[in-house]
């Protein structure tokens, strides 16, 4: 039976560890699945013959016993906020603090502080100055150049400036994390840690700038919005581009290219290990891990995402290219869920970022090794996209065959501007008939064409013709099912007025939305850039920005009327 790494001194011990290479200090609760940052970099880890530890959610309001508790690892610390950005976790588009966390045990608030990776890395550099802090997690990818900060209203330098830590690996880093601990494992040498791919760190001298400084973006936004535009770019290639250089005061944040993207062996290695797939222990009694439950029987077939949506993440983290798993890999883990004394034959998702990407890429390599266009959908489907279903059906039918599964529901999102054939049909077909729990999830966002062309999503015309086939399937085949969109209000080029059209459009459909959500702008978005800058960063054209918290409001309040 697989068993979870040690927590506390008293569960090193039992394991005969006089002291751990690694500690992983993390902002959520501890739950050792491939759906938890710290878990996978653990496993990695460990995978390659370490001795790791984690602390979930430290205290770091007290005598910081916490950060003291299992002294110091043999290589590094490493530090994540956790899942999701712990500002985003915090507060509402209206800057409102939330009163509850999914990530942690009773969805309890107040387990991490504001800013968590950069409080926890300070917080070890000052206890253990000569031991290195490595930064990970969604919160330092997306904050490892000058950034637009919503919280505080203001440009903010890369995460390194204010952390003090000494290295930072972006994106899904496994291989970064592994090559970090082969490289300390003869001591600290500044000099080979640099050369990591995917990782950024901060230098004195020696490099060329080729972005504006951060005193420069401070002082200019349209400085700001080359810089994004550059590092956009840059992530978007298939191959690994330049050296980002970012002067900094005297300094230098220097970002290293990405390694190319997984291949399916190395993306199932990481899927592969030995995870308990549980809460650990120490959380008996104290009530639900939300984001847990939410996840605990589904699987993950896929990483990245080609959408290319200005409001979105994934792609800077995750790479605009899919690596996909094997299939043998997916029902494996599939096989463990259902030999789970906990599972009822119910898979809730077998997806990704996007439903419905599993298996895509281009036709043709030299063509994609030209491009750095951020989407293969906007403002229309690539002619070199592969985009048939047919990859995607077979595993449906692979995972709904593993005995103790009755059934398999599709629980994310499903891109229907991929639907231009008719695998596309037989695929909704399917999703609909045989994968769905009642409730099918898309995205339009919008309904006005401008606003769409500034989210980089397709035309409302296109959800249309989807709801019209989701309600020919249904009427055909006698399913009471309904069509969820997600909408979203006040993102930059939205005006009232739009939301009124929306309005109309909504009601005219017989649409009542209920997954609705008032815009907050992220780190390293396109849609942050324009709110902050008040205009398109590739064509320069102003936009109008809402930022009012009155009329932010008023503009959430057209869904309901």
């Amino acid at each position: 039976m697989n068993s979870f790494l040690p927590t506390s001194a008293h569960e090193m011990r039992r394991m005969g560890w006089d002291r751990p290479d690694v500690i992983i200090f993390t902002g959520d609760a501890y739950v050792d699945h491939p759906s938890f940052g710290a878990a996978v970099m653990a496993r990695v880890l460990e995978s390659n013959g370490l001795r790791v530890a984690v602390v979930p959610q430290p205290n770091w309001r007290d005598d910081l016993r916490d950060f003291r508790k299992l002294g110091e690892p043999r290589l590094f610390f490493g530090v994540t906020s956790g899942n999701m950005d712990s500002m985003v976790n915090h507060y509402t588009a209206a800057r409102r603090l939330r009163s509850d966390d999914a990530y942690t045990p009773g969805g309890r608030a107040g387990a991490r502080p504001d800013r968590a990776a950069t409080v926890y890395a300070q917080i070890l550099k000052r206890l253990y100055p000569h031991t290195p802090v490595i930064l990970g997690g969604i919160e330092a990818s997306m904050r490892r150049l000058t950034h637009y900060d919503y919280w505080d209203d203001c440009l903010r330098p890369s995460i390194l400036v204010e952390s003090g830590a000494d290295l930072l690996c972006y994106g899904m880093a496994e291989r970064a994390i592994a090559e970090v601990a082969r490289a300390l494992a003869n001591g600290f040498n500044a000099k080979l840690l640099r050369q990591i791919p995917q990782s950024a760190f901060l230098a004195g001298h020696g490099y060329m700038a080729n972005m504006h400084s951060y005193e420069k973006c401070l002082a200019d936004k349209r400085a700001f919005a080359e810089n994004f535009t550059q590092t956009e770019r840059e992530s978007n290639r298939l191959e690994p581009g330049k050296t980002l250089v970012e002067p900094v005061g005297a300094r230098q944040t220097v970002v290293n290219p990405p390694y190319p993207t997984p291949t399916t062996e190395e993306l199932d290695r990481a899927f592969d290990l030995p995870y308990t797939r549980l809460p650990h222990p120490r959380y008996r009694g104290k009530g639900e891990i939300p984001a847990y439950e939410m996840i605990k029987f589904s699987v993950n077939i896929h990483r990245g995402c080609f959408g290319g949506c200005s409001f979105c993440t994934i792609s800077a983290h995750q790479g605009k290219f899919i690596a996909s798993r094997s299939p043998r890999s997916i029902v494996a883990e599939v096989e463990q869920l259902s030999a789970m004394r906990t599972f009822k034959g119910i898979l809730s998702d077998a997806g990704g970022p996007s439903a419905n990407m599993f298996g895509m890429g281009g036709r043709r390599r030299e063509l994609c090794l030209a491009c750095a266009r951020p989407s293969c959908l906007h403002p229309a489907l690539c002619p070199n996209l592969d985009n048939s279903h047919a990859p995607l059906l077979e595993l449906y039918d692979r995972i709904a065959a593993v005995h103790g599964v009755r059934k398999l529901f599709i629980g994310s999102g499903i891109r229907y501007d991929l639907f231009d054939d008719d695998h596309g049909a037989r695929y909704l077909e399917q999703v609909v008939a045989n994968h769905t729990s009642g409730r099918l999830k898309v995205a339009p966002e919008h309904t006005e064409a401008h606003v769409l062309a500034a989210m980089r999503k397709p035309p409302f015309d296109k959800f249309l013709r989807l709801k019209a086939d989701f309600d020919d399937i249904c009427r055909r085949r006698s399913l009471r099912y309904q069509l969820v969109p997600y909408f979203i209000s006040s993102h930059p080029g939205c005006a009232a007025r739009d939301m009124s059209r929306l309005a109309e459009q909504l009601h005219s459909a017989r649409l009542r939305p209920e997954q609705v959500q008032d815009f907050t702008p992220t780190p390293m978005t396109l849609s942050s850039v324009m709110y902050y800058t008040g205009f398109d960063p590739y064509s320069g054209r102003p936009l109008y920005v809402e930022r009012a918290p009155e009329r932010k409001r008023a503009q959430k309040e057209f869904f309901f009327r």
